[in-house]
């Protein structure tokens, strides 16, 4: 009897032995997020702010606001293939595939600068916008709309003109183009509320306190779901929005020095980058309800990125520290 057990453990050893000796990389294939390639961006110095991307083209375009310059990086190549230089604090970036341009707002020469073609070329400037930071393109209408000082406008992507513009009651910073409606959802952070405007009338109808948080710097939307996804530094919260009423539906504990934040609407999930060194992942169980699963590491300091949906990719801006080069991080998404 003794022998038929032994001989029955011996053989389920056997067959569990491949599953044990897999279980880290088991481990590693249940992570949301794998880190698969890293792209150096020599000679990039200071702080890296925002990015965009060409998606026929295979470029990702990195605002590297302390170095003044924005970096080109061939995705198929996987490396630097240009540099967009003697530019003043280049905050955001915005690409417009059908006029193949890029919009670049910069904060300390007060304009939006537009490249075109595979080559970049200098298409124009459009003046008079202060501090200018974030930029959004918006299919529907051929906008791109800029956040600057206490403001939000427009600007034709064709004709590169400067269209209607709000008056906020400070700074703005990320801000989300709802598409199925007019609104613009826009965070002011000095005010400590998320703003409202209406992009037909260009008029604010609307803001919706954060109340007891502070620094609601990042944005995303959850348009089908109707929930707006903010993050505050202080503290470090993930607040949700439900946009048909302004009411707060849940706020998690998050980490700390967020910047930039995603949501991935097909595996409903929010992925939120923090200067502290890690991605924070977030699943949303339902519209009212959320869950951190995985804090992914990243680097200190770094805190913007792209999250881009048709490549199933999270790109990482890692800036130089010591003597560790800036790069780009490439994540795939599980």
């Amino acid at each position: 009897m003794k022998s038929h057990v032994a001989s029955q453990l011996y053989y389920l050893a056997l067959a569990l032995a491949p599953l044990l000796d897999a279980g880290p990389a088991l481990a590693q294939a249940r992570q949301p997020l794998e880190p698969v390639q890293t792209i150096a961006l020599p000679d990039v110095r200071g702080r890296i702010d925002h990015l965009d991307i060409d998606l026929d083209g295979e470029r990702l375009f990195v605002a590297a606001l302390g170095n003044d310059t924005v970096e080109v990086i061939d995705l198929h190549a996987g490396q630097r293939s240009a540099r967009l230089e003697h530019l003043q604090e280049p905050q955001g970036v915005a690409y417009v595939p059908e006029a193949k341009r890029l919009f670049v707002a910069n904060g300390r020469s007060g304009r939006v600068d537009i490249f075109e073609g595979a080559s970049l070329a200098d298409a124009g400037h459009v003046d008079g916008l202060e501090d200018a930071d974030n930029v959004r393109y918006e299919r529907n209408s051929g906008h791109v709309y800029v956040g600057y000082g206490s403001a939000l406008a427009t600007i034709d992507a064709a004709t590169l003109k400067l269209g209607a513009q709000t008056k906020l009651a400070g700074h703005p910073e990320s801000f989300q183009v709802e598409g199925g409606t007019s609104r613009i959802f826009v965070n002011v952070p000095s005010a400590r509320h998320i703003a409202i405007v209406d992009r037909n009338k260009w008029s604010l109808f609307a803001t919706w306190s954060v109340a007891d948080k502070k620094a609601n710097f990042p944005m995303a939307l959850d348009e089908p779901d109707h929930r707006l996804f903010i993050a505050t530094r202080q503290p470090a919260a993930l607040l949700v929005h439900d946009t048909g009423t302004g009411k707060r539906v849940a706020d998690l504990s998050i980490c700390g020095d967020a910047d930039d934040l995603f949501f991935d609407a097909e595996r409903k999930r929010i992925y939120v980058i923090c200067g502290q060194g890690v991605i924070q992942v977030v699943q949303q169980r339902d519209p009212d309800r959320y869950q951190s699963v995985a804090q992914v590491p990243s680097a200190p300091g770094a805190r913007t990125g792209l999250f881009v949906a048709a490549r199933k990719t999270l790109y990482v801006a890692i800036p130089a520290r010591g003597p560790s080069p800036a790069e780009i991080r490439v994540y795939a998404v599980r």
